[in-house]
């Protein structure tokens, strides 16, 4: 919830709370917001619940366009690149070249194995070098 708030800022909450409400008032403060923050809670879960109960399994219909928005919230220039063109290797963007690259489960994994690419040696006078159809 309170995901984007650093030390530092918290830091600085703690003591302008400190500052305005002193310290008397300041316990009975924290206890009403997490009071409070807890009751906010139940009540999302039992809407949740009565959700569930009231739609029966239309409420999983339901729940997979959501679960698929959440994913496209979640997509940045850089994963859609990694996800799209780079089959899940970031290896490119992070420089970290000898970790394998994370799978993240979706259609880009679906394709054949990556291949295996052999310690390349220098070719013999004469020998002629490999020819790939599909790279040309």
């Amino acid at each position: 919830m309170f995901g984007n708030i650093g030390w530092g800022e918290f830091m600085v909450l703690l003591v302008a709370a400190l500052v305005i409400l002193g310290p008397e008032r300041l316990p009975g403060a924290v206890s009403w917001v997490t009071k409070s923050l807890r009751q906010v809670r139940d009540y999302a879960g039992g809407a949740t619940q009565q959700l569930k109960d009231e739609l029966g399994p239309e409420f999983e219909d339901l729940r997979k366009p959501l679960s698929d928005l959440q994913q496209l919230r979640g997509m940045t220039p850089r994963s859609m690149i990694t996800k799209h063109l780079l089959d899940g290797d970031d290896s490119i963007l992070t420089g970290n070249f000898d970790a394998k690259p994370q799978s993240s489960g979706g259609p880009a994994s679906t394709g054949p194995p990556p291949t295996v690419q052999r310690e390349s040696t220098p070719l013999a006078s004469g020998e002629r070098p490999p020819y790939d159809a599909d790279a040309t």
